[in-house]
């Protein structure tokens, strides 16, 4: 889906991983800060995880667009976008994304979010777009705030998770093309 796709916004640029991104989207899972969240903040296998609930690219992800810094090519993170198919009679997609720690607190996530909904919308024919980030991650939560989602639910997925703050459960974001169109976005 966004194997050719490429997108610029004030402060970046996303364009389709490749193999030549390895290391840069390793260097993010080894980060424990970067991780808290995942997976408590243990450092992912160089294989990756291919039973995890979280993403964990290798640079040959179709769906995972690499971010860099536009004046000076500084690689940024990764965002993401699925085609989740029909759901409740909208074409959905879920959003995600992993900046690096340096990146943090600079509203490059919320650029790059409002970005790619705006492209999902109206240039990928999605209706839906949708996000996933623990209760306590309250940083993630003004990201998707920001970026116009807004919290629909909020799911208990694993009982069992040893991550701080897994007991307080996932809370589920998103946004309709319907929404932009009304608030005038």
């Amino acid at each position: 889906m966004l194997s050719n796709f490429r997108l610029a916004t004030a402060r970046l640029t996303l364009r389709p991983v490749s193999p030549a991104d390895r290391a840069d989207l390793m260097a993010l899972e080894v980060d424990a800060e970067v991780m808290r969240f995942l997976n408590g903040g243990r450092p992912v296998p160089d294989a990756g995880l291919f039973d995890a609930n979280f993403l964990t690219p290798r640079g040959e992800e179709p769906e995972v667009l690499a971010a860099h810094h536009s004046a000076d090519g500084t690689f940024i993170g990764w965002f993401c976008l699925f085609d989740d198919g029909v759901v409740d009679g909208l074409q959905s997609a879920e959003i995600g994304y992993r900046l690096c720690r340096a990146a943090w607190g600079k509203g490059y996530a919320t650029e790059g979010v409002r970005a790619l909904i705006k492209a999902a919308f109206y240039s990928l024919g999605f209706d839906r777009v949708r996000a996933e980030t623990m209760t306590v991650n309250q940083a993630s939560r003004r990201v998707l705030e920001k970026a116009g989602l807004h919290p629909v639910k909020t799911v208990f997925p694993n009982p069992a998770s040893q991550i701080a703050g897994a007991d307080q459960g996932e809370v589920m974001y998103e946004i309709c093309k319907t929404e932009i169109a009304i608030k005038g976005r």
